[in-house]
């Protein structure tokens, strides 16, 4: 299989207005704790959060992925995933880096691999997807922020994102690149059996390989979902992700638990707070 090539990326094009970012129906899908039942018998790589650089610190980046490659050198690696997506162009490094990997690379889909992780999938030399798991695909989801010939400009740019991750699912499943267009058109949701049948995976894992980590923290996913709302609310990356760690101190998840609001934020922080518990349904 080929390397996914991405178009050429300068500031001439205006990129600037545009930020890739989760899709808010993955974020509810996910579930932090499914993990693998127990470590593999050699090298893993375990992606069990958002794609690209995140407030907390968790988010599973390149520079992560490559430290942990090079640590591993040319033997066999499994990767198990379970993330709802993330940052485009990280997820495109992290593939680029797993298909240069010089022995096999055996990908295990524990719960989702959404968006920017159903392209992390494909790198796989063999693609097993857990009982209950889905990949997602779908065109490049993103924020613009502009007026109407910026928002023109944006989705003309957006296209040889949408063409290269259609070449990479048709190189993997077989489709012809077309075939893939219109699966992301439609934002598809593969569960295992289907993935295994249209060629997105090359079979199921048993169900005893599955677990579940009762120390992973729901308040992650929680907090990601507030991000994403001040997302759609216009406030760029940087923005949201310095607000809410300014809002609270102490060890990621810690909001909802013994959360210390920074110093003349608390009306601000308890506001976030009641946000988070309606999401968690309390």
């Amino acid at each position: 299989m080929t390397l996914l090539k991405l178009p050429e990326i300068n500031a001439a094009q205006g990129l600037g207005n545009i930020q890739f970012d989760m899709r808010p129906d993955a974020l509810e899908r996910w579930e932090p704790g499914i993990r693998a039942a127990a470590d593999e018998d050699g090298p893993t790589i375990s992606i069990y959060d958002r794609i690209g650089d995140s407030y907390d610190g968790e988010g599973v980046t390149t520079k992560r992925i490559s430290a942990a490659l090079r640590n591993i050198g040319a033997r066999d690696v499994t990767v198990n995933v379970n993330s709802p997506g993330g940052d485009f162009f990280q997820g495109v490094a992290i593939y680029n880096l797993l298909r240069e990997h010089k022995a096999k690379v055996t990908v295990k889909v524990m719960g989702i691999a959404a968006s920017a992780a159903s392209v992390i999938a494909m790198a796989g030399d063999e693609i097993l997807m857990g009982d209950g798991a889905f990949l997602m695909i779908h065109n490049a989801w993103a924020m613009a922020i502009g007026n109407r010939h910026d928002m023109i400009k944006a989705s003309e740019q957006l296209a040889p994102f949408d063409a290269a991750m259609a070449s990479v699912y048709a190189a993997r499943s077989g489709l012809s690149a077309a075939e893939a267009a219109a699966m992301m058109d439609k934002e598809s949701w593969l569960g295992a059996a289907q993935a295994v049948e249209q060629g997105f995976a090359s079979g199921i894992l048993a169900r005893e390989q599955l677990g579940r980590d009762p120390e992973a923290s729901a308040d992650t996913k929680y907090l990601a979902m507030v991000e994403a709302a001040m997302a759609r609310a216009g406030h760029s990356r940087s923005v949201r992700r310095e607000a809410i760690k300014s809002l609270f101190s102490g060890t990621p998840g810690a909001a909802g638990k013994d959360a210390t609001p920074s110093a003349g934020k608390n009306e601000v922080a308890a506001s976030l707070q009641i946000l988070i518990d309606n999401l968690k349904g309390k």
